[in-house]
């Protein structure tokens, strides 16, 4: 079996340039699969020793980089291919976007993969290789992450979604420590082709015995956090829709869709269940302004229990004075929080938005509008920020995309925030594997900052998630609800990660890149 496996490694590496980048593009495909909703990670074991065993063939760093591009263009491809979805709504307005939303997207994704690439190609083909590799690939997804706005949706990491006690990692290094991990344990079998097989073995038992220290020490932390407590005197009624994107922003339907979650948020608690003092509805269920529009206000404090609120996501619009007189509209993508007297208690406009979605970059060249926006491009608010409100505690509002960025879900400030809630409108992507992603990803936040996740979504999935990760309460994609749930507690003290941010992963990333560095050099000299 072994010589097999070092007869495939040989005959990957020997393909010619178009063949080799063919299958690069299959392997890449197959990766797909390790993220939700299948989360097949096992699939990385076969994926990326393969890719290293491609890498054989290469004799420059140009190669190695078409190499890795190829790779993470059919990783991108397949598990991003929802974003198309969005095209399909209004495609008579929208289709200039479809070819960057079918390939752009995913070439653009892919020059990333293709410096991992070139990282792994810097060293000699030994078990260096690995460990440069692994180091690369985070390093590169980090700056996927950051790079012009950002985009780390589809993380390595994230394909243990359906291990919890793995996700347990990402308390102390985040979604990318989680990440080096995986890459790092997933591409020993690529040793076989340099090693005795009795020391690839090894090592690739070795990677296996890591992340089941890691699943177990996981499970630990687990059970020594235990059931979490609710906070006394809160209790959550979340109002999920679903409302389908081609009808949400016809105005013949707002009224109609606007009673509906009235409706649903009146209901009464079931039987022997508290009420419920805070209803959440999702992103834009308002297609209206709540905040200019005292009859709908009104209607909403009707519908509130007393004392209580209603956390409704709705666009907010400003007058900008022209220069030559007069004004134009500026609309935000923004949550209120109205009472039970209909007044206005917190309000937040979201500050990271889509590209291409909410707003469109470089606007003045470009002659096209932006796909998302209902009325109009969105503007950014003014950044994260810690809700605060009387007799609830303090929260992180995050509006559908702001979930997908580790460490930055809570504003800095003398009051932290208790819990995330993340309000969504997933209707764009349908019944595709985005929701799915979506969800996965927001819920890694919770265990990230040790902070309880709510999330409401208009076609998504609604949740309530404790502050490991547990989901206690949910409502799978298209459930219109209500769903009654108490808040859970946050941790007592935060985590690493909510703490110290990326510094552990860079601090492993760094030392894994030092070796590489140093053993190189040396056996250099030694020649």
């Amino acid at each position: 079996m072994l010589e097999k496996l070092r007869g495939a490694a040989l005959w990957l590496g020997a393909l010619p340039p178009w063949r080799r980048a063919g299958m690069a593009l299959v392997l890449g495909l197959l990766s797909a699969f390790s993220m939700a909703p299948v989360y097949a990670f096992p699939i990385w074991w076969i994926t990326l020793p393969g890719l290293l065993w491609l890498l054989e063939g290469v004799k420059t760093r140009r190669g190695a980089f078409a190499l890795g591009w190829s790779f993470g263009f059919g990783f991108f491809i397949l598990s991003l291919y929802w974003v198309t979805f969005a095209i399909l709504v209004d495609f008579d307005k929208d289709w200039p976007f479809l070819p960057f939303s079918v390939t752009g997207l995913p070439a653009l994704m892919a020059l990333f993969t293709g410096l991992a690439l070139v990282g792994a190609f810097a060293v000699p083909r030994t078990g260096l290789r690995v460990i440069a590799f692994a180091a690369s690939w985070a390093a590169t997804e980090w700056l996927r992450g950051h790079a012009l706005t950002g985009f780390p949706w589809n993380l390595a990491g994230y394909s243990w979604g359906g291990i919890l006690p793995v996700l347990q990692l990402t308390a102390w290094t985040g979604i990318y420590g989680l990440s080096l991990v995986t890459v790092l344990a997933a591409a020993t079998p690529a040793l076989l082709l340099w090693w005795r097989p009795r020391l690839a073995l090894g090592a690739i038992g070795l990677g296996i015995a890591a992340l089941a220290m890691i699943g177990i020490g996981g499970e630990m932390r687990l059970s020594a956090i235990g059931t979490v407590a609710s906070v006394p005197d809160m209790r959550l009624r979340l109002v999920p829709g679903d409302v389908p994107q081609n009808e949400k922003w016809q105005a013949a339907n707002a009224n109609r869709f606007f009673v509906d979650y009235l409706k649903r948020m009146a209901q009464p608690p079931a039987a022997g269940e508290k009420a419920p003092n805070v209803a959440i509805w999702p992103e834009t269920a308002i297609t209206g302004t709540v905040d200019t529009d005292p009859s709908r206000r009104a209607a909403i404090a009707a519908a509130v229990p007393p004392g209580g609120y209603a956390i409704v996501g709705a666009p907010r619009v400003e007058r900008q004075p022209l220069p030559g007189g007069g004004d134009k509209p500026i609309f935000y993508n923004s949550l209120f929080a109205v009472d039970d007297l209909g007044l206005m208690a917190a309000a937040y406009d979201k500050h990271h938005l889509v590209p291409f979605g909410e707003y469109l970059p470089f606007s003045d060249i470009l002659p096209l509008g932006a796909i998302a926006a209902g009325l109009s491009d969105f503007h950014s608010g003014p950044g994260p920020a810690t809700v605060l409100m009387h007799g609830v505690p303090p929260f992180s509002p995050l509006i559908c995309y702001e979930a997908i960025f580790p460490g930055a879900v809570t504003a800095p400030g003398p009051i932290a925030p208790r819990w995330l809630l993340n309000i969504t409108n997933d209707a764009w992507f349908g019944n595709s594997a985005g929701p799915y992603q979506h969800f996965g990803i927001a819920r890694v936040r919770a265990i990230e900052t040790g902070l309880p996740l709510v999330r409401v979504a208009n076609a998504g999935i609604s949740a309530v998630v404790d502050p490991a990760g547990r989901i206690l309460a949910s409502l799978p994609l298209g459930a219109t609800g209500p769903l009654d749930a108490d808040l859970p507690e946050a941790l007592l003290q935060p985590t690493l990660y909510q703490s110290a941010g990326d510094t552990l992963f860079w601090v492993a990333t760094i030392i894994l890149t030092l070796i590489c560095i140093g053993t190189a050099r040396r056996r250099r000299a030694d020649r």
